[in-house]
């Protein structure tokens, strides 16, 4: 069966029972299993800076699904806990994406894969590396640790 890797981050409520309950959800579909979690880190916001911390955390399933089948799951989730999308990137009950499935590469009108966020977030790509530690960009074929290391460098130049 396919693995599909997902981010889940929360701002507001009760953020770690936020995550918790998202992803019962999401394993209570029988045609997903959970294969390993990250740990809990929490992050100051990006892009839209006015409002409070995340906690997020990346996981890895087992499914059945199709990706776009698979992403109307996470966005049902998302719905039934309550989400509202008022503005982009504002703040959140839950946010659940879909980072990876397989290898696949795809860029259609409601998904990218890879996730196109994956290289600009580091907590991200140490989530996923902390699930798996040999874990490659499916585009550049390049490691995720190698990614990391080259904003590290990019960041001591600037």
């Amino acid at each position: 069966m396919p693995r599909a890797f997902l981010g889940l981050g929360s701002n507001l409520g009760d953020r770690e029972d936020n995550l918790h309950r998202a992803l019962g959800e999401i394993v209570a579909s029988v045609e997903v299993s959970l294969l390993k979690a990250s740990s809990v880190e929490e992050t100051e916001p990006v892009d839209y800076l006015d409002q409070p911390p995340f906690l997020n955390q990346e996981v890895l399933i087992e499914t059945g699904l199709e990706p776009l089948d698979l992403l109307h799951l996470m966005q049902n989730v998302e719905d039934s806990m309550g989400r509202r999308r008022i503005f982009p990137k504002g703040p959140r009950l839950i946010d659940i994406d879909l980072l990876l499935y397989e290898d696949l590469i795809l860029n259609i009108r409601d998904l990218i894969l890879p996730h196109p966020e994956i290289k600009n977030r580091d907590f991200v790509m140490r989530h996923l590396l902390e699930i798996e530690g040999n874990l490659r960009d499916p585009e550049t074929n390049k490691s995720y640790r190698e990614i990391m290391e080259d904003h590290g460098k990019n960041k001591e130049h600037q």
